[in-house]
């Protein structure tokens, strides 16, 4: 009884340590105006979908800019296997069960880019994303993902939409 008292308040105390940690930014780092570091500053608001979609039409006016695209829009209704987990080798991924595309930047009528929004881990654990992405990356597209807990400043967000899109 005791062994499990003793893990049960690890998990507990690794829980608030990483509750705490998430709400604080890593390694004493802030904001910078600079825009290459991400993390909240106390009086600095989450950006909303609308932050983004002004910046991808006003900063990448050579790019039509669609929102919420269903990932069968691009992929169609397939059902590829995506090995998304070592220990669900035989799992398949349907298209249809992605997370709808944030946006997606097209020139002419041809797709050549996704910009993703998510909070906490999304990007790496939900499977949702991890379907988008992965027909991303089937269709060769970039996925530039933004984190929407951080301020995301205006020139980081540009910064990193154009190395993605070599723009």
């Amino acid at each position: 009884m005791s062994l499990l008292k003793s893990i049960l308040n690890m998990v507990l105390k690794t829980a608030v340590e990483s509750m705490n940690t998430e709400s604080t930014p890593q390694n004493g780092r802030t904001a910078s105006s600079t825009g290459t570091n991400q993390y909240p500053s106390p009086n600095t608001q989450h950006p909303s979908p609308a932050y983004f979609a002004e910046i991808l039409r006003s900063e990448f006016p050579q790019y039509s800019v669609r929102q919420q695209v269903p990932v069968t829009e691009l992929a169609g209704f397939a059902a590829d296997e995506f090995k998304l987990y070592k220990t669900r080798p035989l799992q398949s991924y349907k298209a249809e069960w992605g997370q709808p595309y944030d946006f997606v930047l097209s020139q002419g009528d041809k797709p050549v880019g996704v910009v993703m929004l998510g909070s906490g881990g999304s990007h790496s654990k939900n499977v949702k994303y991890l379907i988008a992405r992965m027909y991303a990356k089937k269709l060769g597209l970039p996925y530039i993902n933004f984190y929407t807990q951080y301020p995301n400043e205006r020139s980081y967000v540009v910064e990193r939409i154009r190395k993605f899109m070599n723009a």
